[in-house]
């Protein structure tokens, strides 16, 4: 049973397709990779709409996030859940995020099924969001 260290939960403001802000706190979703907002996916802004798509499915409603740790930028990684919707589970199947195999293998399936659907990204020509921030640099 999973045991958080840490409990975030209220209004959600959407930073980035894997990024949100609840209260002063920011919060990473676990076990995803979203295109970063200046990613482009041939000529569609994929990491714009990757942050739109997300925006859309939280809709003001409150959200609740576990983690255990935070990252090296000092935001809590979490699994974050509108009810008993896991947001990343959400982002991965509609194809708006990857799941981010060097964390995590948990979305590995849903990815599996919006490659074949060929839904969001999936639809697209596009780099994976750690190999397009590893050419930035």
């Amino acid at each position: 049973m999973f045991d958080p260290a840490i409990v975030v939960s209220g209004p959600a403001h959407v930073i980035d397709g894997d990024t949100l802000r609840i209260g002063e706190e920011r919060v990473r979703l676990f076990g995803i990779d979203a295109p970063e907002l200046a990613q482009m996916c041939g000529s569609v802004r994929c990491g714009v709409n990757a942050r739109e798509w997300l925006v859309r499915r939280i809709a003001g409603r409150p959200v609740r996030c576990e983690g255990e740790s935070r990252d090296r930028y000092r935001r809590v990684v979490a699994v974050c859940r509108i009810g008993r919707h896991d947001l990343a589970r959400d982002m991965v199947q509609a194809g708006q995020a990857v799941a981010f195999r060097r964390y995590s293998e948990i979305y590995v399936g849903d990815e599996t099924e919006a490659r074949a659907a060929r839904r969001g990204i999936w639809s697209l020509r596009f780099q994976l969001p750690h190999e397009w921030r590893r050419d930035r640099r």
